[in-house]
């Protein structure tokens, strides 16, 4: 089986393991027996052994498969329930969901970011950039990137560096959002956010962009958010 794209930029141990994680979520491989040698999978997708090891490798980094010496490699037996996340179309019950959230700072600048908006929205001098990975009960379900005015982040800096954001905005009353607007689109996941979120890269992706804005007009919050896709549901009442 030729699987790789070799003009890809890709490197070809990722795609392979994009391969080895959709067969393990197909159900292909079950805890019970072990996956083929290094030396069968090399066969299989006519790659390099030390390929076929690297995709192994970076798969049991991310929790998938155990190593059991002397008996193989074997898909890490599971017994968490599957989670759903779900788009809320109100503010206060998207605030709700995120409060089990667990969030790991990727990357932060403090004071000189700006949301990447149209020239005509009306911004606040400073904004405070972080680029986070969300979690709940150890499962990471999506990677946000987000702007926040800098004289709200002053007001609770350490709430805001260690926990879900938007439930510490609204928890400020000092935070007057006029209104909440978020945009959905579906597409597929790139190489890195696919491995922050472990799963296949190109698997498909929920995009979410969130704006607050203040009495004025003014930006206070802009967040852009990366869902894998069947972590997703969306439920709105339709009006009769």
């Amino acid at each position: 089986m030729v699987f790789a794209h070799r003009s890809s930029p890709i490197p070809v141990y990722v795609q392979l393991a994009d391969t080895l994680r959709e067969r393990i979520k197909r159900g292909v491989w079950t805890p019970e027996k072990p996956l083929p040698t290094l030396e069968q999978l090399a066969a299989e997708f006519q790659v390099a052994r030390l390929t076929a090891r690297q995709a192994v490798q970076l798969l049991t980094a991310e929790g998938l498969l155990t190593p059991i010496r002397g008996k193989g490699t074997f898909v890490t037996r599971r017994d968490e329930p599957r989670w759903t996340i779900s788009l809320h179309t109100s503010l206060a019950d998207l605030s709700r969901m995120y409060e089990t959230t667990t969030p790991e700072i990727l990357t932060i600048r403090e004071g000189n970011a700006k949301p990447p908006l149209p020239s005509d929205a009306r911004l606040g001098d400073r904004y405070v950039y972080m680029r986070r990975l969300h979690s709940t009960e150890g499962q990471p379900y999506c990677v946000i990137e987000l702007y926040l005015a800098e004289r709200l982040f002053a007001l609770a800096p350490d709430e805001f560096r260690t926990r879900a954001v938007i439930p510490a905005l609204l928890r400020l009353s000092r935070a007057k959002i006029r209104d909440a607007h978020q945009t959905m689109t579906v597409g597929t996941l790139d190489a890195g956010t696919a491995h922050l979120l472990r799963v296949s890269t190109g698997a498909p992706a929920v995009n979410v962009e969130r704006i607050f804005r203040d009495r004025r007009g003014e930006v206070l919050y802009y967040a852009r958010v990366v869902y894998p896709g069947d972590w997703v549901r969306w439920e709105v009442d339709l009006a009769i």
